[in-house]
């Protein structure tokens, strides 16, 4: 068994590629859904030296499959969104420590110290659901904050406006956590000049919107909060760990995650840095899932390891993924 407290110490380049291969064989050897992918592709830890030679697992098992690689009992289980009709992700979680580890040491690795803040939640979209991982994280933000003004906001947009302007006034540190469409609606219907408030977009217009681009959803919040940057948080149901990008839409991994891209014609070829392909994703918090994912984001991974999504796979299915008739 591989130790948690050595995932969340990792100081160094070295340390990750070592400790993900150590990973790797761990997850051959105890994860069944794993094991039978890697087979199908006749990769087996005796071949793997790199961690540009590990197997990506397909997000899609997550819709098909139990990706696990304990055997202890399952705590919780986070569920995707998905439209009406379709199959959602599950991601069953064993040990949610990891998962509080994860989110909280990524959380203090790129903005401080959670009591430093008022963390303000504008996310309809997920709160009117069960399963929601992004919930679970904001409501942990939440209570540790330990500031009384914190909290969930469902539809009362004038309440958080009253709410956000109070704050400035006493120029208190206030972190706004919403989803693209909640957002967009509270920057249209107010005058803000928010010299305090770190704004962070979580993505998505869950079908109350019509989808635009970053540079263009970035501009009119900008302009709707008076601020010069908007922040924005990767994360998915499949993963526990999230990236964090304080601007331009350029992402940044805590040191136990790590973004690569695929050739979008070979879905088992690692690419160089600076081209765009699919994401990738090694997250060692998912130790006791699959740590190795393959996501449906076209996106490029720059020098210095940050990264930027730039879009999704129009086909519903990754190349290469007729290999899930397992």
């Amino acid at each position: 068994m591989i130790e948690t407290d050595r995932i969340f110490n990792i100081n160094s380049e070295k340390e990750f590629k070592d400790l993900a291969l150590e990973v790797f064989r761990f997850q051959f050897e105890h994860n069944s859904v794993y094991r039978s992918f890697c087979d199908l592709l006749f990769k087996h830890p005796s071949d793997i030296k790199a961690i540009e030679d590990i197997p990506f697992l397909p997000i899609q098992f997550f819709k098909s499959h139990e990706v696990l690689s304990s055997r202890n009992p399952i705590e919780k289980t986070f569920t995707s969104s998905g439209t009406t009709g379709s199959t959602t992700s599950k991601h069953h979680v064993t040990d949610l420590s990891i998962y509080k580890t994860s989110f909280r040491k990524g959380f203090t690795h790129f903005y401080g110290n959670i009591e430093d803040y008022v963390v303000l939640a504008l996310l309809p979209s997920y709160l009117e659901r069960d399963g929601s991982s992004l919930i679970y994280m904001a409501e942990d933000l939440i209570k540790n904050s330990k500031q009384p003004e914190s909290g969930f906001y469902l539809n009362n947009l004038d309440e958080l406006a009253k709410t956000l302007l109070q704050l400035e006034e006493r120029k208190q540190k206030v972190l706004l956590i919403g989803v693209s469409f909640a957002l967009l609606d509270l920057a249209e219907n107010f005058d803000f000049n928010l010299k305090h408030t770190i704004v962070m977009e979580t993505g998505g217009m869950k079908g109350r919107r019509k989808e635009m681009i970053r540079t263009e959803l970035h501009a009119i919040l900008k302009r709707g909060f008076g601020v010069n940057h908007i922040h924005s948080e990767y994360g998915m149901t499949e993963l526990l760990s999230q990236g964090y990008s304080k601007g331009k839409g350029v992402f940044e991994c805590p040191p136990w995650m790590k973004v690569l891209t695929r050739d979008t014609e070979d879905a088992l070829s690692i690419q160089n840095k600076g081209k765009s392909g699919g994401l990738n994703i090694i997250d060692l918090a998912n130790i006791n899932s699959c740590a190795f994912i393959a996501t449906q984001d076209l996106g490029k991974v720059y020098d210095d390891n940050s990264f930027e999504v730039i879009g999704r796979f129009d086909n519903s299915d990754i190349r290469g993924c007729n290999l899930m008739v397992l």
